[in-house]
C-alpha cells in the first residue's frame, strides 16, 4: 500500500515539465541538484535553533531589557478566592451574563466586582513586557542575521539582477553549496516557529500566522523539491528585508523610546508596503507566472507553486490593510499608541476596554482605584472575601 502511494506521490509529472524525469535530474559527482530527503535535516537544525533561542533570551535578551531599562507595567492581582479560581481554571474564560449571580451568591459578593476579580485573573495571565522583548529580540537577531547572509549568497547571482535568468536551464540548475545553506537556514527557522508557537505569544492575526508558516513551508520545501530555488531565494529576501524593520521596532515601542520607535515604524511601513505590493508581485508572481512559460508548458507545479504564491500576497494584502491603519493613525495622533501591526493580545483587548475607570463610572463611583497592594479591589466598594469584606478583616 505504501509504495504504490510513494510512486504515486514522486511521479515526476507533478514535480518537474513535460519531457523531464528523475533520471534527467540525477546527481553527479561534478553536478549536484535538490533531493527531497535533504529536507529532513531541517528537523533537526530547528531543534538546535529553539536551543539557541532559549539560551539567548535567558543570557542574551534579558539582561539587555534591564541595561535598557525596560519597565514592567503593576498589573493589579486578583485576591485569592477558591470558587472563582476554580471556575476560571476549568473554563479559562469569564463567566457569561447568566453565571455571574449564582457565582456572586456564591461567594457573598456583588456581580461587578466578581467581572472584576475575572478580568484581574485574566490580565495575570497576559505575556510581560519582558517575554514580548525576548522574542522581537530573538527574531530580531535572526531577520537581520538571515538577510545578510541572503545578500551575500545572491549579490553575485545573475537571477538576483534580471529575473528571466530564473528560468535560464530550468530545471537542471546546480545546486551551489552556499544555497543549500540558505535554504536550510530558512527552512529551519520556519519550523522552530512552529514547534513554538503554542508557547510564543498568541497575538489578532495568529489564525494569518498559522496560515503563513503553513505557506511558508509548503512553499520552501516544494521549491526545493522540484527545483524553484532561484525564484525560492528572491521571495525569501524580499520577506527578510521589511522583517529587519519590524522586530526592531516593536522592542523600542516596549522601552518607550518614542522617536526611535516612530522612526522604525515609519521606514518598516515604507519598506513592507513597497517589497510585499511592488516588488513581490513584479519580482516573483509575474515573473512565476509568465516568464516561466516561455520555456516550458503548465504543469500541476506550476499551479501549485503559484497558488502558494498568491496566498502568501493575499495575507500581505491583510497586514498592508492594518499597517495602512496604523499609518492613518499615526498621522492623527502623532505617534505609535498601541504595539505594531499584530502585537496586541486579545487579552491586552479586553483590558483596554474595561478598565476599573469604567467599572467606577458604571456603578457611580469616580473615585474608584486598585488599593496600594495591587489587589482589584475598590475604597468605596471593598471585594468581599468568602462572605467576609477586607475592611472587615483588618478590624
Amino acid at each position: 500500500m505504501g509504495l504504490p502511494l510513494t510512486e504515486w506521490l514522486w511521479r515526476a509529472k507533478y514535480w518537474l515539465p513535460p519531457g523531464i524525469t528523475w533520471e534527467d535530474m540525477k546527481e553527479t559527482e561534478e553536478i549536484r541538484y535538490p533531493q527531497p530527503h535533504h529536507l529532513l535535516l531541517g528537523v533537526p537544525l530547528a531543534l538546535l535553533l529553539v536551543a539557541i533561542r532559549l539560551v539567548f533570551e535567558r543570557k542574551v535578551a534579558v539582561p539587555l531589557s534591564e541595561r535598557m531599562g525596560l519597565r514592567e507595567k503593576v498589573r493589579r492581582k486578583p485576591a485569592p478566592n477558591p470558587v472563582l479560581e476554580a471556575f476560571y481554571v476549568t473554563r479559562k474564560k469569564p463567566p457569561k451574563e447568566s453565571e455571574l449571580g449564582s457565582l456572586a451568591k456564591r461567594c457573598d459578593l456583588h456581580p461587578r466586582q466578581v467581572e472584576r476579580w475575572f478580568r484581574c485573573r485574566r490580565n495575570s495571565n497576559r505575556p510581560t513586557l519582558t517575554k514580548k522583548f525576548c522574542e522581537a529580540c530573538w527574531r530580531s537577531t535572526f531577520y537581520f542575521t538571515s538577510f545578510t547572509t541572503g545578500l551575500a549568497v545572491l549579490y553575485d547571482k545573475p537571477w538576483f539582477w534580471d529575473h528571466r535568468e530564473c528560468w535560464v536551464g530550468y530545471p537542471q540548475q546546480p545546486l551551489l553549496p552556499s544555497i543549500f545553506g540558505y535554504y536550510m537556514l530558512q527552512l529551519s527557522f520556519y519550523c522552530s516557529l512552529v514547534l513554538t508557537l503554542p508557547f510564543d505569544i498568541k497575538r489578532k492575526d495568529f489564525h494569518e500566522q498559522v496560515v503563513h508558516h503553513a505557506a511558508t513551508l509548503f512553499l520552501i520545501s516544494f521549491s526545493y523539491c522540484a527545483n524553484y530555488i532561484r525564484i525560492g531565494t528572491l521571495v525569501m529576501i524580499i520577506h527578510d528585508i521589511s522583517d529587519c524593520f519590524l522586530e526592531p521596532t516593536k522592542i523600542f515601542n516596549y522601552l518607550k523610546w518614542r522617536r526611535t520607535c516612530n522612526t522604525l515604524f515609519l521606514t518598516f511601513s515604507a519598506v513592507f508596503l513597497f517589497t510585499r505590493l511592488v516588488i513581490f508581485p513584479y519580482k516573483v508572481l509575474y515573473n512565476t507566472y509568465y516568464y516561466s512559460m516561455e520555456i516550458f508548458q503548465p504543469f500541476f507545479g506550476y499551479y501549485f507553486m503559484n497558488a502558494l504564491l498568491m496566498t502568501l500576497q493575499l495575507l500581505h494584502l491583510f497586514w498592508s490593510f492594518l499597517i495602512v491603519h496604523m499609518v492613518y493613525r499615526f498621522s492623527i495622533a502623532g505617534t505609535m499608541e498601541k504595539d505594531l501591526r499584530s502585537d496586541s493580545d486579545e487579552s491586552e483587548k479586553a483590558e483596554d476596554g474595561a478598565g476599573p475607570e469604567k467599572d467606577a463610572k458604571r456603578n457611580g463611583n469616580l473615585h474608584a482605584e486598585p488599593n496600594h497592594n495591587g489587589n482589584c479591589i475598590s475604597k468605596e466598594s471593598p471585594l468581599q472575601l468568602n462572605g467576609a469584606s477586607r475592611h472587615a478583616k483588618t478590624r
